[in-house]
């Protein structure tokens, strides 16, 4: 009887497969298998390309003679550490019994490369492919993408795509990394007191360190320049709002408009042209229309002078309501940067919790650039949101969300537009596996 295999890029997810096929499954060594379904998993890459040595030994040592290295056809091996895992997967993947390949690995640019180079290595030929391509690990989305499956060739260009940005990073890091070396590295371990010092690049590693290297420069550069406001303390007796702080401004029409003296415009470079401004304001206590009230001037922290009984003229208040969109679904970097902001911790420490978060059934998949939902995802979205009812900090809110419907005219705002993705939709809770929270690390 033909059976099915289904690879996954880790045993966690290799596993929820497993459940969700629903059938008897046996364990065998790196591998679930029932009398229909063989569940096997990569750890990672499990292929990667070789070095420069296994194209000629002479490449193994360093030297300016043998740059740029560039070969015609690029060496792939089998990672020593994981050598096990793959024999097991390759002798799967070409067992006779095994008519159709699902591939399970995770729905992105990466995910592909890892298992189309074991497919690669391991030479698979005469088998029906299909790229199961899921947006959380639920039972119904993992239903879903195996009903969907698309034949594997429609995901070629994904594939190519990730070829070329692995030979990018291959061919940049390894020439680079050996010319910087070759023509620096005496001078870096002489300044650092090392018998050696090897200069890496990095197709972001080194864009990266630029931008730290720049920023330390500005820091390190910068001049403090003290300046000194002038600010209004206004008590205003019967006011719904007792106390006000009013701030000087030289706006445009002001006296003091783009005048050499000022820092910027609510600022002056000297403490003595700020208590001049005081100064210019204190005589004469004129009744206005406006509302009377106590005044104080303060330079900087400091209290220069403070009069009773002068009153201040409002000319004018202006009271007016906006509107104001919330803002767009999370994607992974707004979500690193609104954790790092919030909670002080780092992009990867976030990487880390949502991923965790993803495989355990609780939001969906994390490594994605959109800010919207897809059109189909827009027409289930009120089982999303039915979940959230049995969490107790967003029950009242799905619960109001669901009661007044508000929820259906979604996919006709600015939060749903298939345009806008690529490979997966953003961030969002499924609302399921509610139970696993406890679980977290």
């Amino acid at each position: 009887m033909a059976k099915s295999l289904f690879i996954a890029e880790k045993p966690s997810v290799a596993q929820e497969f497993a459940k969700a096929l629903h059938e008897d499954m046996r364990r065998g060594d790196g591998y679930q298998e029932s009398d229909s379904y063989v569940v096997t998993w990569c750890v990672g890459h499990l292929v990667t390309m070789s070095y420069p040595e296994a194209y000629d030994p002479k490449y193994k040592r360093w030297s300016l003679d043998t740059l740029p290295f560039i070969p015609d056809q690029f060496l792939y091996e089998v990672i020593p550490s994981v050598k096990k895992q793959f024999t097991i997967v390759s002798h799967l993947l070409n067992r006779s019994d095994v008519d159709t390949i699902y591939v399970c690995t995770d729905s992105g640019r990466e995910g592909e490369y890892i298992y189309r180079l074991v497919e690669q290595e391991a030479k698979v030929r005469g088998k029906k492919r299909r790229r199961v391509w899921i947006d959380s690990q639920t039972e119904e989305e993992i239903h879903r993408g195996i009903e969907r499956a698309k034949d594997l060739s429609a995901y070629d260009n994904l594939a190519s795509a990730a070829y070329l940005r692995a030979k990018e990073d291959y061919l940049m890091g390894i020439n680079f990394s050996r010319l910087l070396t070759l023509k620096y590295g005496n001078a870096i371990s002489s300044y650092l007191g090392k018998n050696r010092a090897v200069v890496s690049v990095g197709r972001v590693m080194t864009c990266v360190l630029g931008m730290v290297v720049r920023r330390e420069r500005e820091i390190r550069q910068f001049v403090k320049t003290p300046f000194y406001r002038v600010v209004q303390s206004l008590e205003l007796p019967g006011a719904a709002q007792s106390a006000l702080e009013g701030e000087f401004r030289a706006v445009e029409g002001s006296a003091w408009y783009l005048s050499p003296k000022l820092y910027k415009e609510n600022g002056f470079l000297k403490r003595e042209d700020a208590a001049a401004l005081i100064a210019s304001l204190m005589p004469g206590s004129a009744q206005t229309a406006g509302t009377a009230a106590q005044r104080q001037y303060l330079v900087d922290t400091d209290v220069l002078a403070a009069t009773a009984g002068e009153t201040t003229r409002i000319d004018s208040i202006e009271k007016k309501k906006e509107k104001k969109n919330p803002p767009l679904l999370y994607n992974l970097a707004e979500l690193q940067n609104e954790c790092s902001r919030m909670f002080k911790i780092s992009p990867d420490e976030t990487l880390r919790i949502v991923q965790e978060l993803y495989e355990k059934k609780l939001v969906t998949y994390p490594r994605t650039d959109a800010r919207v939902l897809s059109t189909a995802v827009a027409k289930e979205i009120h089982k999303n949101i039915g979940g959230l009812k049995r969490f107790a900090p967003a029950a009242e809110f799905a619960e109001e969300i669901l009661s007044s419907g508000s929820y259906k005219g979604i996919a006709k705002t600015r939060y749903v537009n298939d345009k806008q993705i690529t490979d997966h939709y953003a961030i969002i809770p499924t609302g399921q596996r509610l139970n696993a929270l406890s679980a977290l690390k």
